[in-house]
Order: C-alpha cells, then structure tokens, then sequence
C-alpha cells in the first residue's frame, strides 16, 4: 500500500503536469496569434477605408482575435484534459489547428495584403472549423462547448465585415 507521502507527491506532479499542459495549450496559441498581429496588424489599408460605422476600429479586432485565440485554447484543453481526443472526437486537434491558421492568417491578408476578394473565404471556412469543433465539444466537455460559442460570434461577424470589405 502507497505511503500517504508518495500518495500527496504523485498529485503534486499530476498537478505540475497539468498546468504545464494547460500553459503550453493556451499561451502557444496566443503567443503565436500576439506575434501575427504584431507583425502584420498595422492595418494601413483598413485605416484609410471609408468604413461603415458597425466596422469594428483595429484595436478591436486584434482584442478579439487575441480573446478567440485564448478562449479555443483553452477549450481544446479542456476537452484533451477529459480524454477527447479518442474516439468520435480525435480530429478536434486537426479541427482546432485549422481554425487557428485561418484565424490568425485573416491579418495578413487583409490588413497587408488588402486581398478583401479572399477574406471571406478564410472566414466562412474559419466558421465552419470552428463550428465543427464546438459540435465535438459538446460530446465531451460542455463548458468547452460555451467557450467556443463567442468564437463563433466573431468569427460569423468578421464574416459580414470581410463581405462588405469586397464593396468598398
């Protein structure tokens, strides 16, 4: 029979291990997503547009993309840290990571490039990722479900916006 001491150290490192996962799974994408936008984020282009006034100002749309960043992180996470990535939900990796790039490949495009004719493409594949995640989700974790859902909010919105941005 474990000793009560090997007992306490064998959750201490579970623990230590858990946060080092949860670390690395939240602050890898965000510090990619914070370099991106760094990068590429100046938005020149978006700047001189004559916008209609439901554009978000840049400093919004970084935020956003900063806090959808951190929030899928974290979902994917939770589900991973619920044993989600056997079974029917095994291509939550693959769904999340293609939601990322697309997330975080919108500022380039757009804000450097000024390719609007693309954006909407990124967007509506970037929603339908994301979408398809929060269905695997809700199989295993649902407040990684709830976490995903502004993600799609944003994600649907900068879809009308990157729309509109073909017109202008």
């Amino acid at each position: 029979m474990p000793s009560q001491k090997s007992l306490h150290e064998t959750k201490r490192t579970k623990a230590r291990r858990a946060l080092r996962s949860l670390a690395i799974g939240v602050l890898v994408p965000l510090t990619i997503t914070l370099a991106i936008i760094i990068l590429f984020g100046s938005g020149r282009k978006y700047h001189s547009l004559t916008k209609p006034f439901w554009f978000p100002p840049l400093w919004f749309i970084h935020l956003a993309t900063l806090s959808c960043s951190f929030f899928m992180g974290l979902a994917t996470w939770l589900v991973w840290a619920d044993g989600g990535f056997r079974g029917e939900s095994r291509d939550v990796m693959s769904l999340y990571l293609v939601q990322l790039s697309l997330g975080i490949t919108w500022h380039p495009i757009v804000l450097v490039m000024g390719a609007y004719w693309l954006a909407p493409f990124f967007c509506v594949v970037n929603f339908v990722a994301i979408f398809l995640c929060y269905l695997r989700f809700k199989r295993v974790n649902p407040f990684a479900t709830d976490l995903a859902k502004p993600c799609l909010l944003w994600s649907a919105y900068l879809s009308l916006i990157s729309f509109k941005l073909m017109y202008l």
